[in-house]
């Protein structure tokens, strides 16, 4: 995850005018979908926030997921068995994309479907790349070594592997498409200024963008998850998903309300980012919203080991990706209501 994004900045300005008055207490509750009594009641899996710790720990234990290294391609292949286990419906989308120094890099998008069938489809994903330079660490000598990413990238496919066993135990109404997006972290260094673009980052959804996996393939919208395994994140509503999906905002906010996770999707907006979920607004039309945790106390917004070596297991809590899976767990059983 990546940097704010200054091309949507303007175009927000007006849309914030237009909430602000239902946002002068950022920590008033969310209303909404939370207070929907026409919702239809289903029952619920339980999230297993020990097995998402394990499917977390489990990319990490490979080292650095850095393009066209070995250990990038040993965890590519356990998700490709992992999801098959769980899914006969797994495609594998193999590509190259170019750095923004020039390197080419070997990709693979992982897609697995549930339900094809269904007309009705909800697109979850996450990044599973991790970053090849711990460009905000402390330490400058470390600037240029790779990050284990157990936050940045790992977390959130490990709450979407989860997600894919409980779907394969349990029969669901809608169809579900969960994406792992490759050479999303792999934007240019910390003070690099001859390379900088917004381009040069989530080259893998960008490449899915223009090639997706099925020809004219849509979704009724999309959920990104980026950073969800910080101890006692909060997760604002950010600028891009407001911009694109406020409605898919208030949808899932209002589930983790109503299941008592408020303390975790606060009721806070926050400025646009520049993370997978803007290529794939803005290149496919699907309305998709980021679930990424954002920190007021730190001079870049996100979490305090954001980008550097301390981004590893010791600095993933369960109780904060049980939040995460339980809100999304919610949104998918009771869709489409």
């Amino acid at each position: 995850m990546k940097r704010f994004n200054t091309i949507t900045l303007i175009s927000l300005v007006a849309l914030f005018i237009l909430y602000s008055c239902g946002n002068a207490n950022k920590n008033t509750k969310p209303t909404g979908p939370a207070t929907d009594t026409s919702t239809v009641h289903v029952n619920i899996p339980a999230f297993n926030e020990d097995s998402a710790f394990y499917f977390t720990k489990k990319q990490c234990d490979f080292g650095p997921r850095v393009n066209n290294t070995q250990a990038h391609d040993k965890c590519a292949v356990w998700l490709i068995q992992k999801m098959k286990s769980f899914s006969a419906n797994v495609m594998v989308q193999k590509g190259q994309v170019t750095a923004f120094n020039g390197t080419s890099l070997k990709i693979q998008n992982i897609i697995t479907s549930f339900n094809p069938d269904k007309p009705f489809r909800i697109l979850l994903c996450s990044h599973w790349d991790s970053r090849p330079f711990a460009d905000e660490d402390e330490d400058a000598s470390k600037h240029r070594t790779p990050i284990d990413g157990a936050n940045d990238g790992a977390s959130g496919v490990g709450v979407l592997i989860e997600i894919a066993r409980i779907l394969n135990q349990h029969k669901i109404d809608v169809g579900i498409d969960i994406a792992f997006f490759d050479a999303e972290d792999y934007g240019e260094p910390k003070g690099d200024t001859e390379h900088q673009s917004d381009d040069n980052w989530a080259l893998g959804t960008q490449y899915w963008c223009k090639n997706p996996h099925i020809p004219n393939y849509h979704a009724n919208y999309g959920i990104l998850l980026d950073m969800v395994g910080v101890p006692n994140a909060k997760f604002t509503k950010e600028g891009t998903s407001m911009q694109y999906a406020a409605d898919v905002v208030a949808k899932v906010w209002g589930k983790a309300a109503s299941i008592n996770y408020g303390n975790y999707f606060v009721n806070q907006q926050t400025q646009a980012i520049n993370d997978d979920h803007f290529s794939i607004n803005h290149l496919t039309g699907i309305p998709t919203i980021d679930i990424i945790h954002h920190d007021d106390a730190t001079p870049s917004g996100f979490y305090k080991y954001w980008h550097t070596l301390q981004d590893n297991m010791q600095n993933v809590d369960k109780k904060t990706l049980k939040a995460v899976g339980q809100t999304l767990l919610t949104v998918i059983f009771e869709a489409p209501n």
